[in-house]
């Protein structure tokens, strides 16, 4: 980042500082999409949330049909769609409306439980999608950097859900003509010059090495999440990745949880961050058929990649206390 700030020009300006931005700029995408395995298009945005709304709101589809556990910013940006239950982490391709001519969208890790949903089951869905002449949208924003890529038609991913810098993100995009252009910068998709040192924080960030070069290992986060399970209750609805737990107490609330921990030196929410401040229940919760008094009483505890055995170890001992 400080490379480009060094750097720093318009990279759009034709003159010669903004042409060296320009080229540092399509090195940092062509970094990222290889450190990705993206052999596609590259889209630079403002993080998870201005993709998804490019996404929803560019693509050449009819329609949109969006799973009931999606992060609000898609609901925020598609409020018409066509809305399915999630079936243990996936579509059920019994409850799947017709899809032709439309955009589906489905995440690739819940962010609230750790939830890995399969945008395919029994490797059907994905199939009729595309027979459909109807168009995959994946959110991968909890799952980029530390799980393979699924393979969609288009893909969010978020820098700092990876260890790089706030405010820049990107959408992965197989071809151009699934988007309608709207003028301005990024071959035309997107409005606002571009981030360079964001950009280029990003790539860094990626080449860093994933969850392999995280302090703790995914042992560690396995041992931990069967340390919650002997005090608590687990909500793991489907398979799991091993970087989000959602936890309930047996009796105390989720508020409460949450001022006893922050306490105790532990930053963990109630719900998705981007709405933790509200109290009533989580809507990706309540999707998954969590009953709203366990709902009450849960909390997501995310590990990072700083996140170090010890400390690990610590929040096990400080929730078995509370417990």
């Amino acid at each position: 980042m400080e490379e480009g700030f060094r750097l720093w020009a318009n990279p759009s300006s034709p003159h010669a500082e903004g042409r060296k931005a320009r080229a540092a700029l399509e090195d940092a995408r062509e970094r990222v999409k290889r450190a990705l395995g993206w052999d596609g298009e590259l889209i630079f945005t403002s993080g998870a949330s201005e993709a998804l709304w490019i996404a929803l709101n560019r693509a050449k589809a009819k329609r949109r049909i969006v799973s009931a556990v999606e992060h609000d910013a898609v609901f925020r940006a598609a409020p018409d769609a066509e809305v399915v239950p999630p079936f243990d982490g996936m579509f059920d391709p019994d409850e799947l409306p017709d899809c032709s001519s439309a955009l589906v969208a489905l995440q690739h890790v819940n962010s609230e439980t750790g939830t890995i949903m399969q945008p395919h089951r029994g490797g059907t869905l994905t199939a009729t999608i595309r027979a459909a002449g109807s168009v995959l949208l994946v959110d991968a924003s909890q799952s980029a950097g530390k799980l393979p890529l699924p393979g969609a038609d288009m893909v969010v991913v978020s820098a700092h859900k990876f260890g790089g810098p706030v405010g820049i993100g990107a959408l992965l995009v197989r071809d151009f003509n699934l988007l309608d252009p709207s003028g301005g910068h990024e071959r035309g998709y997107r409005q606002g010059t571009e981030n360079l040192p964001g950009a280029l924080g990003m790539a860094a960030a990626l080449e860093a090495g994933g969850m392999e070069s995280w302090r703790s290992k995914g042992s560690d986060h396995l041992a931990f999440g069967d340390a919650l399970g002997r005090s608590a209750q687990v909500i793991a609805p489907g398979a799991q990745a091993d970087h989000i737990f959602a936890v309930a107490h047996p009796t105390m609330s989720a508020q409460a949880l949450l001022i006893r921990l922050d306490a105790m030196g532990f930053a963990v929410s109630a719900g998705s961050a981007c709405s933790s401040g509200t109290l009533k229940k989580s809507r990706v919760l309540d999707a998954f058929g969590v009953p709203d008094d366990v709902a009450a009483r849960t909390i997501r505890v995310s590990l990072g990649w700083s996140t170090t055995p010890e400390e690990l170890e610590r929040f096990s001992e400080a929730w078995a206390g509370l417990c």
